[in-house]
């Protein structure tokens, strides 16, 4: 399929998104920025981190193997967060009020995750603006397989190195990505290969050559930080530390898989209400934590300037509004429902019942009630240079 350059996309392409009324003032108090909570939340998550790449450490120390493999699961589980998940968030900029934080956790948990958040910040400024519009946004292609292969839960309950969880963004693996953004930028690879993977980042480079040129340098960094963490394990005999900082986000990625996939799958394209195109599920604390609270989808693409930490929040506010959420287990009903029946159908989507409390889905022709605020319009400080709107 051809597409429009996204530059053109811009001009000719304004998605007027529904979102649930709030009272007046509210908003504005649940976007507030707390550095307290961006620690708790951040700092929290290097601290799991910390704790389970220590058990990994000693159980290593002192021969203890079955123990350590456990431990190492565990530190995977934690770690692949690391990709995606916490740099999303950081990348928004709305979880600490002081903004170096954001910055420094930020690059932080992309430099342990082989994460680039350059590239992400395009196509996740394009994914809010245009959600599941596909000329605008496709960072996630619908329809997406709720896989349980057995080949594939091997792959998540053991090492992935191969594929990236179920996402269009960066598929055929992060390590891959990674290099061939590396190499692609000097012309060491085929002219029609330096743009990584897939047709979407080759147009986000078009589009924004100043993030590919980070992007480029970001991904050296990346090959230059990791392979000296490999070079040092094998010099100093400690070939535990890769496994600790290298290869940890690429282990138990189970977790991450099972919700993160639970966000758009199964729904509709080219719907402006964000209650038919996204999903939120409800989640345990620990998970909801590592997750950084982002099972609370919805509310996060109604409106993506409010802290993570405030979104539940967000839901008790405009719940009478909203569909309930889902279980994992319900949401993942639903996705292998709906795949069952694309694949006969390529055409169906789900459509989320409403309660009748909530407003309905406004229709295509409905006229503008109000004007949107800058508030409401929020996606933080995600925006690249070249996408900041005027």
């Amino acid at each position: 399929m051809t597409y429009q350059p996204l530059s053109e996309v811009r001009k000719s392409l304004r998605v007027d998104w529904y979102r649930c009324p709030m009272k007046p003032g509210r908003l504005r108090e649940l976007s507030r920025r707390s550095d307290a909570q961006g620690w708790f939340q951040a700092g929290g998550h290097t601290a799991l981190f910390i704790l389970t790449g220590a058990l990994v450490f000693g159980f290593w120390w002192h021969e203890l193997w079955l123990a350590m493999l456990a431990a190492l699961f565990f530190h995977g589980t934690v770690t692949s967060f690391f990709t995606g998940t916490a740099p999303h968030e950081l990348g928004h900029g709305t979880v600490f009020k002081t903004k170096w934080l954001n910055k420094f956790f930020l690059y932080f948990f992309s430099l342990i995750g082989w994460w680039d958040p350059y590239d992400y910040a395009s196509s996740h400024t394009y994914h809010h603006r245009y959600t599941l519009h596909v000329e605008g946004d496709r960072e996630n292609l619908l329809p997406l397989e709720p896989s349980l292969a057995s080949s594939f839960m091997l792959q998540l309950f053991t090492v992935n190195l191969l594929t990236e969880r179920g996402r269009t963004f960066g598929k055929g693996g992060l390590i891959s990505t990674v290099i061939i953004t590396a190499l692609g930028a000097v012309g060491l690879v085929p002219a029609d290969e330096r743009a990584p993977i897939n047709e979407w980042y080759r147009a986000l480079h078009r589009d924004q050559p100043d993030q590919h040129r980070r992007s480029v340098l970001w991904s050296r960094l990346l090959l230059a930080f990791h392979g000296g963490v490999l070079i040092i394990g094998i010099a100093s005999g400690l070939w535990v530390l890769p496994l600790i900082f290298t290869l940890a986000v690429f282990i138990g990625n189970w977790l991450s898989y099972f919700v993160g996939l639970t966000q758009h799958c199964g729904l509709r394209n080219y719907s402006r209400d964000f209650r038919k195109n996204t999903r939120s599920v409800r989640l345990n604390p620990l998970f909801s934590f590592l997750y950084w609270r982002m099972n609370w989808h919805i509310e996060h693409h109604m409106y993506a300037g409010v802290p993570c930490y405030n979104l539940a929040k967000l839901y008790e506010e405009i719940k009478d509004d909203m569909p309930a959420p889902r279980t994992l287990v319900g949401a993942w009903k639903e996705m292998r429902q709906a795949w069952d029946r694309q694949r006969r159908e390529p055409d169906y989507e789900f459509d989320t019942p409403l309660p009748p409390s909530a407003n309905p889905e406004p229709v295509d022709n409905e006229e503008r009630q109000s004007a949107t605020s800058e508030l409401e319009r929020s996606i933080g400080e995600l925006a690249p240079a070249g996408l900041k709107e005027g």
